[in-house]
């Protein structure tokens, strides 16, 4: 159940990038232009999509392949604070979505997936010098994901939660990856997986289309 969210959006926080980014004393950490250009307005909409020719998925172990899987998301953040490098940058992520049309499941007696809803926004994002991308829900709530399915026995919702989700930023192609971000359901039917692993790369983040670097 793909929680592409934000999970994700991925949520999801989606600023960055860089895998080994190179730390500019004195610019800022989120960059437009290149390694140590100009720097990123605080109060900016970040956005980005997955990543061509890639999909977000949902699976039910880290190494199986049984889940829901989805070839168009986006996320949307906004930048709170781009102190100097090296320090860490944040971000509010305010929007992780995923289009239902574009997502299928090949879980046994599920005949589709009628959307994927990334509950508890926003979230707070922190991407550092080094490319580490944290999420965190709001102080209180979780990060959580609805994915609704069409079953042999009609709708049903599958609840995902997770206490937060850690990311990797490359500038090499402006991109931010999850891998395996463990969530847990909290409720719906035994159709619904009792772990879900989310992976899913997004790309390019982007500033009013300018490509988003980290250092």
């Amino acid at each position: 159940m793909r929680t592409l969210l934000a999970l994700a959006g991925t949520v999801t926080a989606l600023t960055l990038a860089a895998a080994v980014p190179a730390a500019a004393d004195g610019g800022a950490v989120l960059t437009t232009g290149g390694v140590g250009g100009t720097a990123v307005a605080v109060g900016d909409t970040l956005t980005a999509p997955l990543a061509t020719g890639t999909s977000a998925t949902l699976y039910s172990s880290a190494t199986g392949t049984s889940g829901v899987k989805c070839t168009a998301s986006q996320f949307t953040a906004q930048v709170t604070g781009n102190p100097a490098a090296p320090g860490a940058a944040t971000e509010s992520v305010t929007g992780h979505t995923f289009d239902s049309s574009s997502c299928t499941s090949n879980v046994t007696g599920v005949l589709g997936v009628s959307g994927i809803t990334v509950d508890h926004l926003p979230y707070t994002a922190s991407v550092a010098s080094d490319g580490t991308l944290s999420v965190a829900p709001a102080s209180g709530s979780t990060i959580q994901t609805t994915v609704k399915l069409r079953t042999l026995l009609g709708s049903i919702n599958c609840v995902y939660q997770a206490p937060s989700l850690t990311g990797k930023a490359d500038n090499a192609d402006s991109s931010i990856t999850f891998t395996n971000q463990q969530f847990t359901k909290v409720s719906g039917s035994s159709l619904c997986f009792a772990s879900g692993y989310f992976t899913a790369k997004y790309a390019p983040v982007t500033d009013a289309g300018a490509p988003v670097f980290v250092n």
